[in-house]
């Protein structure tokens, strides 16, 4: 489980991880939020309507999901169980509120869960408005939300540093952590 604050560097992990890990199965998870620039249905997320969002919940289809500054996320079943049942490592970036759901449902010995820090909470907004437009009130839900995320630090197995000018290092952090699980999944 990949978690940190908006703007830390999670996505650009992920693509590098998967690139040098090709059998890393990575959860897609759903939104409503719309597209950004650059991204495609099913690579970075599955782009839903509300109504179709709505109904996979109401069907008992996610096994985690959240609202975050009006936009709602979560997590497939079919993304990660069936997958963990076959002993595949799946990478799953989630947000705070998933964690928290998917804690008690993933076996310990069956999870890592990676924090990355990169910095206070300015660095992180200078990122937010460089990536995409964003309002005030957005641009608020996301520090309260960055002073909610930054909580969860302390329960993180691995942490990675992901300041400006270590991202090389927390790629091959990335890296090292994801072997790590697929040496202990392959003992």
């Amino acid at each position: 489980l990949l978690m940190g604050p908006m703007g830390s560097g999670k996505g650009t992990l992920v693509k590098h991880v998967q690139q040098k890990l090709p059998d890393l199965q990575f959860a897609v998870s759903c939104t409503t939020r719309q597209m950004r620039p650059g991204e495609t249905e099913g690579n970075e997320y599955h782009f839903l309507t509300e109504d179709i969002f709505d109904k996979k919940v109401a069907d008992g289809e996610f096994l985690e999901w959240a609202e975050f500054s009006g936009n709602k996320y979560g997590t497939l079943k079919s993304e990660i169980i069936e997958r963990l049942e076959k002993g595949q490592v799946v990478l799953n970036e989630i947000e705070l509120q998933g964690v928290q759901q998917l804690l008690p449902v993933v076996q310990e010995i069956n999870r890592t869960l990676v924090y990355v820090e990169s910095g206070p909470w300015e660095r992180l907004r200078d990122r937010a408005l460089a990536r995409a437009p964003i309002s005030e009130e957005h641009l608020t839900l996301r520090h309260e939300r960055y002073l909610e995320e930054v909580k969860m630090k302390p329960y993180a197995d691995v942490i990675i540093q992901n300041e400006n000018d270590r991202l090389e290092d927390a790629k091959q952090q990335m890296v090292d952590v994801v072997q790590d699980v697929f040496n202990k999944v392959n003992i």
